[in-house]
């Protein structure tokens, strides 16, 4: 059965110029797809430009070059009134800082009805409080928290507060960045289980982003390894994690803790040399099926 594309990702650049002679390359040609119904991690350190990817494909950053493709219909450059409708519908984003994201001078209940409120989406104010109540239910919450302020949430409650208020308008496509880094581990389970169930619920498609590569792992379909702006190894959960080919994708999977102290102690971490492998030699070639890897096949072959 043929996979269906949801979203096209084609030679996306995000430069930031700081001054006339420094330009910040966050994002440098990268491109992928993502399939519906999956769940996409992006991976890497902080700083190799995965939230800017998350940005703008979403618009909040106007890409400098490169088109995204979401729905067959292209949401990047200019568009139109209609395009935009249809994406702020679709497409909906769960930010990191769940404190940040927040209004906190706003009740939960307004938080989330948002998104109805900008796009219209209730004939009554009834209606309105009912669609908010019931997406509190799905997301763990009770309709007593509606009237309830940001601060008075743990980060947990706050993050599904984000949740809610980004499944409001039903969307389909779903980036989350860096949902649970600044939670307890316990609580990030938590959050990550109700992501994968509303997954099945609604049919959701999502884009994970984190730098956790256990969760990552947990939670994810394929997998993109992302380092200075590239895209450096990409393909389904199981071999990026068992048949790692990239050296930057072996010394990231090299830093996760073993459970077991013994194994822990005796374990060789391997260290990953920056600028010693020059991105712009290598292209992404496909190593196996679903699996691709950024480089020449000379390197592919020395680092296999």
């Amino acid at each position: 059965m043929e996979e269906e594309i949801i979203l096209e990702v084609k030679g996306l650049k995000q430069y930031f110029k700081v001054n006339r002679k420094t330009v910040i390359k966050a994002v440098d040609d990268i491109s992928f797809n993502v399939y519906r119904g999956e769940t996409f991690g992006l991976v890497g350190e902080s700083g190799s430009g995965k939230s800017t990817t998350g940005r703008s494909i979403i618009r909040l950053n106007q890409p400098t070059t490169g088109e995204v493709i979401f729905e067959n219909q292209k949401i990047s450059g200019s568009i139109s009134k209609q395009t935009n409708a249809m994406l702020r519908t679709n497409m909906q984003m769960i930010f990191q800082d769940p404190m940040a994201s927040l209004n906190p001078r706003k009740k939960v209940l307004d938080i989330v009805a948002q998104g109805l409120d900008i796009q219209h989406l209730y004939q009554t104010k009834e209606e309105r409080e009912a669609k908010v109540y019931d997406i509190l239910g799905t997301v763990g919450l009770s309709r007593e928290h509606a009237n309830r302020y940001p601060h008075e949430f743990s980060g947990g409650q706050r993050q599904r507060i984000g949740i809610a208020r980004a499944l409001i308008v039903e969307p389909n496509f779903i980036i989350a960045d860096e949902a649970i880094s600044g939670l307890d581990v316990s609580i990030q389970a938590q959050v990550v289980n109700l992501l994968k169930k509303l997954q099945k619920e609604r049919n959701l498609t999502y884009i994970f982003i984190a730098h956790d590569l256990s969760m990552v792992k947990y939670i994810s379909d394929r997998i993109g390894v992302m380092h200075l702006g590239k895209i450096v190894e990409i393909g389904y959960s199981r071999d990026i994690y068992h048949h790692p080919i990239h050296p930057y994708t072996k010394s990231l999977l090299s830093a996760i803790p073993h459970p077991n102290p013994i194994s822990e102690r005796n374990r060789k971490r391997e260290v990953y040399e920056k600028g010693k492998i020059d991105y712009e030699k290598g292209t992404l070639i496909k190593v196996e099926e679903g699996h691709f890897v950024l480089g020449t096949k000379k390197e592919i072959e020395q680092w296999r």
